[in-house]
């Protein structure tokens, strides 16, 4: 019985996997970050680009 409990209390100790969950937190967090920084960045590039073609006077499709 004293092996289970003293295998009980080295689990509650580790903490290998609760590092690995935060990083992966912190990975997708990153990853929503720039999908929204492209998503509000990308109409006005798209209008910028367009802007430029027109003045060097290529068509944009």
């Amino acid at each position: 019985m004293s092996n289970f409990i003293s295998a009980v209390k080295a689990f509650a100790a580790d903490e290998n996997g609760v590092t690995a969950i935060e990083y992966g937190l912190i990975a997708a967090l990153v990853g929503v970050a720039v999908i929204g920084g492209a998503t509000a960045l990308g109409g006005k590039l798209s209008k910028l680009f367009s802007d430029i073609g027109t003045k060097v006077g290529v068509t944009v499709a």
